[in-house]
C-alpha cells in the first residue's frame, strides 16, 4: 500500500495533528512526523497512510500547498525505499578498510 510523503512540515507538527490534518480527507491508517533520533526534534517532513489508498489523490489535490500549523506542505506519494540510495556508495562497511585491522611490527 503506498503511503503519502509530506514535506515542509512545521517543527510543531505532531503525530496527532498530522492525523487529523489528513482525516479530513478520509480515515488515515498511520501518520507519522520522522523526528531526529538523538534531539527528538522533528525533521521536517512524514508519512501519511490512508485505509483506503484511493484517497492518496484526493490528499494530493486538496491538501498540497495548504497550510499546517503555519507551513505550506507538500504531499506526495512516496518513493519505496528500494529507490532511495543507501549511501555506503559500495564500500567496505566493516572496519577492515581493505587491509588487516591488525597488523604486526616487522622490528
Amino acid at each position: 500500500m503506498a503511503n503519502l510523503f509530506i514535506g515542509s512540515l512545521a517543527y510543531a507538527t505532531t503525530d496527532d495533528s498530522l492525523k487529523a490534518f489528513f482525516e479530513t480527507v478520509g480515515p488515515v491508517k498511520s501518520a507519522h512526523v520522522i523526528t531526529d533520533r538523538e534531539t527528538s526534534r522533528s525533521k521536517g517532513f512524514g508519512f501519511v497512510e490512508f485505509e483506503d489508498e484511493s484517497n492518496n489523490d484526493k490528499a494530493i489535490d486538496q491538501l498540497n500547498g495548504k497550510e499546517l500549523d503555519g507551513r505550506a506542505i507538500a504531499v506526495s506519494v512516496a518513493r519505496p525505499r528500494d529507490d532511495k540510495p543507501r549511501g555506503d556508495f559500495g564500500g567496505n562497511r566493516g572496519g577492515d578498510r581493505g587491509g588487516n585491522s591488525f597488523r604486526q611490527r616487522s622490528w
